[in-house]
């Protein structure tokens, strides 16, 4: 039965993490209001594709957490840590990529005409957007760093996905040192992409292992 569980996680996270990747391949720039309008359908494809792999995401993490399951349950205050991160991406995706282009689509025929009070609020939607996507950035790392002592420590899983997990959490920790932009579109891309290879390797390991690599020894 458990076979199964790490099965069918693993496989979603391989399938959350391809998610996750041909949306940041679609994810066009960003720039004015008419540029908004003009790519709108393109943008809210993309950011569709972003919230529909977070369920696939979750789940396959859930599985993750069951099988790194120690003593102290850090495991499940990862998958935790991961949900409040997860939640964050969503209402990004919501604000920025879906409510904001069908908001200024309205007034496709009339944007200059509405500049003044359409830009106010564009401008808030993207203010909204910078800090859930430091709450997303964090909650990953955090959760990541956990996952990755525990693969590390339990040594359940391939050791290399947990020593990658910690490098990510040193370099994004530098990268916030340095002043490096993870809110940018370049930025975000970059992390984004890594964290996919995380997710990625950890789903291809967990959906290969079985039961008896995973459980605890009595």
């Amino acid at each position: 039965m458990q076979d199964h569980l790490y099965k069918s996680t693993g496989i979603s996270l391989i399938s959350g993490s391809l998610l996750i990747i041909a949306t940041m391949v679609l994810h066009p720039s960003g720039g004015s209001m008419e540029r908004i309008v003009n790519i709108s359908s393109t943008i809210m494809s993309a950011h569709s594709l972003a919230i529909f792999s977070l369920p696939f995401v979750l789940f396959g993490f859930y599985g993750l957490s069951k099988g790194l399951s120690d003593k102290y349950q850090l495991s499940t205050l990862a998958l935790m840590i991961m949900g409040f991160g997860l939640i964050a991406a969503m209402f990004a995706a919501l604000f920025n990529g879906l409510t904001l282009p069908y908001f200024l689509g309205q007034y496709s025929e009339s944007l200059e005409q509405n500049a003044d009070v359409l830009r106010p609020i564009a401008t808030f939607s993207f203010s909204v957007n910078k800090p859930l996507d430091y709450i997303f950035i964090v909650g990953c790392c955090l959760s990541i760093f956990l996952y990755s002592g525990l693969i590390v420590t339990e040594n359940k899983l391939p050791k290399w996905i947990g020593y990658f997990g910690m490098v990510i959490l040193i370099l994004s920790v530098l990268g916030l040192i340095t002043g490096f932009v993870f809110t940018s579109l370049t930025g975000f891309r970059i992390f984004t992409f890594t964290i996919a290879a995380w997710i990625l390797a950890s789903g291809v390991s967990l959906a290969k292992f079985k039961i008896k690599n995973l459980q605890h020894d009595k």
